[in-house]
């Protein structure tokens, strides 16, 4: 697709396919461009408001990793034939509640017939093109923070085995359905350039986008890296969706873990998470300063290492 859309004949186009960014940007004027994306998927909790609710959050999350503000919002439903109305009109609330706590519109949508649920958005948002992030836009030196713990794919699997606890869930749940909105709005007003949001190709995968992306190194201290309060349970449990295999195995040659990290909290960092938080680049000298404001604003964050120069990743 890349020949047929060459990015030299779209100049307006500022992210596309060339881009490993997590949404389209199309520039309107100097000061206004357009952020587009869409994400759906199966459900990952047996709740179809939450499960809703989640792939809503999850669908708006491109945008504010991009630093943009989201304003409209189609659904994208597959459901099946013989889900009860009672269900699918629950998914349905579920994203339309978490759109209007996003300021988001919901103006419409396409719904098709499928053997298995599947539910999102397309989103639209704006963002200046002076202030957007990407995950080029790393610095050496910058702090790495990141604003949701990790923990919630082997949860969500755990469940899938009948072997989860309700609370453990319920803390997974609670961090997937909260927006990015207050992390991307930080990043903003900081002026900052590089972030993403993890999802489904874990903490590792995202950020070795963001890593190549740069032309920089991350060192990570496992130490400081925030996981739900059962993430190690369930991993001692194996609890690891096919995802987490599949992202070890593409990633894990470009990562060298300290001989203190077992097998266990290596595959945590492979693990996929759904709704993730945003992972940004903050320069040192801001550090404190972000993390002040992010405490009045009742965001979490956690410095969990530093960009240097060479390629690849550390985890000490």
């Amino acid at each position: 697709m890349k020949d047929i859309f060459d990015a030299a004949s779209f100049p307006d186009l500022l992210v596309g396919l060339r881009e490993p960014d997590d949404a389209a940007v199309w520039r309107l004027d100097d000061d206004r461009a357009l952020v587009v994306t869409t994400d759906f998927f199966t459900p990952v909790v047996d709740d179809a408001y939450d499960y809703g609710a989640i792939a809503a959050a999850n669908s708006l999350s491109d945008v504010y990793a991009m630093g943009g503000q989201p304003f409209l919002a189609l659904n994208v439903a597959a459901l099946p034939d013989d889900l009860p109305p009672e269900i699918s009109s629950e998914i349905i609330r579920g994203g339309a509640e978490k759109a209007r706590e996003a300021g988001v519109v919901i103006a419409g949508g396409h719904t098709v017939k499928d053997k298995e649920p599947k539910f999102g958005l397309v989103v639209i948002g704006f963002v200046d093109p002076r202030k957007m992030l990407s995950k080029g836009g790393l610095k050496v030196g910058d702090a790495l923070v990141l604003t949701k713990p990790l923990g919630f794919g082997v949860t969500t699997t755990a469940l899938k085995r009948e072997q989860v606890e309700t609370a453990d869930l319920q803390e997974a749940v609670d961090w997937m359905k909260r927006l990015n909105s207050t992390a991307s709005q930080l990043a903003v007003e900081f002026d900052l350039r590089g972030g993403t949001d993890i999802t489904g190709y874990s903490l590792l995968g995202h950020a070795l986008e963001m890593a190549e992306a740069s032309g920089v190194a991350l060192n990570f201290e496992f130490a400081n890296i925030p996981f739900t309060s059962s993430a190690r349970k369930y991993a001692e449990k194996g609890c690891f969706a096919g995802g987490a295999f599949d992202n070890k195995v593409y990633f894990e040659s470009r990562v060298k873990f300290a001989d203190s990290i077992d097998e266990e909290n290596q595959m945590l960092l492979f693990d996929p998470q759904t709704s993730g938080g945003l992972l940004l680049g903050v320069p040192q000298e801001k550090l404190e300063a972000f993390t002040i404001r992010a405490q009045e604003l009742s965001q979490p964050v956690w410095a969990i290492g530093r960009v240097e120069t060479g390629t690849g990743i550390q985890v000490e």
